[in-house]
């Protein structure tokens, strides 16, 4: 059941980008994120309530940062998804296990202290070697993916794109720290929603509204619902993996958001993806997959990750 749980987790998120590319037409990255995160307190503070869980908090700073990172890779990911091709975006913000485990190399190397070994000879620092073959790997995977699906002037939305991944993988190890302390994830993903709406709501103002399109703006609906529901399967899917074996699987059917994402690119927006735009995306997945498990092994019984 778990893995069916983290495959309609992956299928509701990658609706919920078919809903914010074609919300974007009549509202900005600010204000999708801003009205995201309004839905999202409403519908997780009844959750909190339901489950008995309390929103009060003794790290209100750790979640202030955690939610300011998180607004800046959702705002990012939004932008991209409004600009790129659904698959394209997609696929760079789940490249975040990938920089996840650029941040464990480097984390490493800055760590070691060089120590003279039994022969007197300064050791090397760990080379890392599988954790370096995935990053290769990985962005060898955007390389390909971005050359045949961005024009001239996609280019500044790639860049965003990679930024959202980026900046997601910050959030997450955020999140990881909120857990060893004993946060439920629900009170987590509940100030996140608060942030996503204040830093929403601020860059707004400054930025403006939007004419209000009328009946359109019923897509903002599904935009916080689907991300809520998103993330609900997704805990569900790890809470109910009672095995090592089990919390790998479903880790890694998270990826099945960019097999969906790809299919909705293709049929509903008629996006062209060739044979090098395949085969970059196959490359991240498998080095995204890759980093997971050996994530998994450094950090056992990690939180979830959100999208």
């Amino acid at each position: 059941m778990q893995a069916l749980w983290m495959v309609l987790a992956a299928l509701i998120f990658a609706t919920m980008g078919v809903c914010v590319k074609i919300a974007s037409v009549w509202f900005s990255s600010a204000e999708l994120v801003f009205y995201r995160g309004l839905i999202g307190i409403v519908f997780l503070a009844l959750l909190a309530r339901s489950r008995g869980v309390s929103l009060a908090t003794r790290y209100p700073g750790m979640h202030a940062w955690r939610s300011l990172i998180g607004v800046v890779s959702l705002g990012a990911w939004f932008y991209a998804i409004a600009h790129l091709p659904l698959a394209t975006s997609m696929t760079l913000n789940y490249m975040s296990s990938v920089w996840i485990a650029v941040f464990l190399i480097g984390g490493a190397l800055l760590a070691w202290v060089p120590l003279p070994g039994r022969d007197g000879r300064v050791e090397r620092p760990p080379l890392q070697g599988p954790l370096v073959l995935t990053v290769v790997a990985g962005f060898a995977g955007v390389v390909m993916m971005l050359r045949p699906t961005l024009g001239d002037r996609q280019a500044f939305a790639g860049l965003i794109g990679l930024l959202s991944g980026l900046t997601a993988a910050f959030a997450y190890m955020q999140v990881v720290a909120l857990s060893k302390l004993g946060e439920p994830e629900a009170r987590t993903v509940f100030y996140f929603a608060l942030g996503s709406a204040v830093a929403g709501g601020i860059a707004t103002v400054f930025g403006g509204f939007s004419e209000w399109p009328g009946i359109q703006a019923l897509w903002l609906l599904p935009v916080g619902v689907l991300a809520a529901l998103g993330q609900l399967c997704m805990t569900r899917a790890y809470s109910t993996a009672k095995t090592e074996g089990g919390t790998l699987l479903v880790a890694n059917l998270q990826y099945s958001g960019i097999v969906f994402a790809a299919f909705y690119s293709v049929l509903l927006f008629g996006d062209r993806i060739d044979t090098w735009g395949w085969a970059g995306m196959a490359l991240i997945v498998g080095s995204g997959i890759a980093a997971t498990v050996l994530r998994q092994r450094a950090v056992p019984k990690a939180p979830a990750e959100e999208h």
